[in-house]
């Protein structure tokens, strides 16, 4: 019990619902449901390397400003972003004014291209990294876990900036590649079917 918390509508979700009441919609509509569209893939990305440091609920408040400022995640476009658009987004009060995430989602959207025209697309790639389905059997409790790192490292390794084990993981646990609803959540089993129902890319 100690792990969630009643909702508005008297059911259990997950704790962390709890600490803002706008995380109540995002965690029963958004958190957890597999997600295969690249440009949302891509936002997520960002919008976790942007939340280090910070809290969820930061980003989450100015998620409408942040698709604004980079023309809603199109990665296609963002790539094309100069010196000048960085000067122009560090004025901009209704994101996270930081010089090195800024440029790192410019960088990263440069990045993203190659990745779609070496894999396909990022949805292929992103999800070769689901964990397999027994480690998938309990909901997780660590920050980290082996798949995340392994996707951070190679994301690294291919150039882009700010996506850590820790931001990655976080990533995995909102796109869906894992459930970590925890047992007993209102919201858990709809997950799992939704993930059960879920088209793997290339599958």
């Amino acid at each position: 019990m100690s792990s969630m918390i009643e909702g508005p509508d008297g059911r259990l979700r997950c704790l962390w619902c709890g600490a803002a009441p706008e995380f109540f919609d995002y965690h029963d509509t958004e958190w957890g449901y597999p997600v295969s569209d690249d440009q949302r893939l891509f936002e997520k990305l960002c919008l976790e390397s942007f939340q280090s440091g910070l809290s969820w609920r930061t980003i989450l408040a100015k998620r409408e400003n942040f698709r604004k400022a980079f023309q809603h995640f199109d990665f296609n476009k963002v790539a094309r972003y100069t010196q000048k658009d960085v000067e122009r987004l560090l004025k901009d009060e209704g994101i996270v004014r930081h010089r090195g995430k800024i440029e790192a989602v410019i960088n990263n959207a440069q990045r993203a291209k190659e990745l779609v025209k070496q894999e396909g697309s990022l949805s292929a790639y992103i999800w070769r990294f689901e964990p397999d389905a027994k480690q998938l059997a309990e909901p997780q409790s660590a920050s980290t876990s082996v798949e995340s790192i392994a996707l951070s490292k190679d994301l690294k390794k291919r150039g882009w900036k700010f996506v850590g084990p820790t931001t990655v993981y976080a990533f995995m646990q909102a796109m869906g590649l894992i459930n970590d609803h925890v047992e007993g959540c209102v919201i858990r089993d709809k997950v799992g079917r939704a993930r059960k129902r879920f088209k793997r890319p290339g599958s």
